[in-house]
């Protein structure tokens, strides 16, 4: 806002500064429509619900309200998070332009017929305007981390020959290899599982409705990386994006002969849809294939392999402390999680 000097405008702009304090710092002040204020700018109940139907379409049998409401304070917890990054894209001028809205809509319509896509939307509980809001913000979003967080990734050669050196046996492959990442959610209890979210089903239909949840998260376009971090409950590959590392093609027969040939028929890129195993509920991302043979170091498939790998690396270590310092930075009044607590706790209502 540009500086006004009379004295009239002057009283005016401190008037309305107080009010905007109350209502970003008074709870009791925040509009009965706003589940909380990030800088001063509301994020709605409407978008919490919104988000809430489109990951998890009708209410299933049996849930209680408890868990309706972690699972709504969870989603206004990303909702703060991409509001934060938005305000940083706007003031950095990184805002999508209609044109990369409007190539990210049609990416997301490829898999589909008209009619296909229009029931998809309906599912998601989002309009073709909602979904391009949506889309504009993530998009403006990636520019922000390309510009703050991929930028500043830079891998040597003497990185590539480090971890080639320690990592040397992986590059004989004596069979045909895929490289692939996954999300897992099993129903079982399990103290050793971490992820950023510390969020853990413990039901088989928890279970099962979180990996939908996560499903509808990856097709509207979430980087599977960070929602493996955030949500994926196995141990070994939840800190690593989910990253399986190299198997060879022979380990995929000790699984069974359908998992095999859904796996090969994936392409570099490509996410699998939800697998049930007797052990929970997966999703599985294709990142590459590799043929048969010795990769020395100074191949160019291994050096990109390598690269491909340092760098995910980087991105995510250097996302997650960026995550953590915008929050700091930023001024947030969770009004909804304020509600919930005095509600469930039997305090002020």
């Amino acid at each position: 806002m540009k500086t006004i000097r009379t004295a009239a405008t002057a009283v005016i702009l401190s008037s309305c500064a107080f009010l905007a304090a109350c209502l970003t710092g008074c709870k009791g002040s925040i509009p009965p429509d706003v589940a909380a204020t990030v800088n001063g700018r509301p994020v709605l109940y409407a978008d919490v619900d919104r988000t809430y139907k489109s990951q998890f379409p009708g209410k299933p049998e049996g849930e209680s309200e408890d868990q309706v409401q972690l699972r709504r304070l969870e989603i206004l917890r990303s909702l703060i998070d991409n509001e934060i990054m938005l305000q940083r894209a706007e003031k950095a001028g990184l805002v999508a332009t209609d044109a990369d809205v409007e190539a990210r809509l049609n990416e997301l319509k490829t898999p589909y017929t008209k009619e296909e896509f229009d029931k998809q939307l309906q599912q998601w509980g989002l309009t073709i305007d909602e979904l391009k809001a949506r889309i504009r913000k993530d998009e403006s979003i990636k520019k922000l981390f390309n510009k703050d967080i991929t930028s500043k990734i830079n891998i040597s050669d003497t990185d590539v020959a480090a971890f080639y050196n320690a990592n040397r046996g992986s590059f004989n492959l004596p069979e045909p290899q895929v490289h692939m990442a996954q999300i897992v959610v099993t129903p079982r209890a399990d103290p050793n599982v971490r992820n950023l979210k510390n969020d853990k089903a413990k039901s088989d239909d928890e279970a099962a409705r979180k990996i939908k949840a996560i499903e509808a998260r990856l097709r509207q376009g979430e980087d599977f990386a960070m929602v493996a971090q955030n949500y994926s409950e196995d141990p070994q590959t939840t800190p690593n994006g989910g990253d399986l590392g190299f198997l060879p093609e022979s380990s995929l027969d000790k699984t069974s002969p359908e998992l095999r040939k859904l796996v090969l028929s994936l392409q570099p890129g490509q996410l699998s849809p939800v697998i049930h195993t007797p052990d929970g509920y997966r999703i599985l991302k294709m990142i590459s294939k590799e043929p048969a043979g010795q990769r020395d170091l100074s191949d160019p498939r291994a050096q990109q392999s390598i690269r491909e790998t340092l760098i995910e690396r980087k991105d995510q270590l250097l996302k997650t402390a960026y995550y953590e310092m915008a929050r700091n930075e930023a001024k947030v009044v969770d009004a909804m999680a304020q509600k919930v607590f005095e509600t469930a706790s039997g305090g002020k209502k």
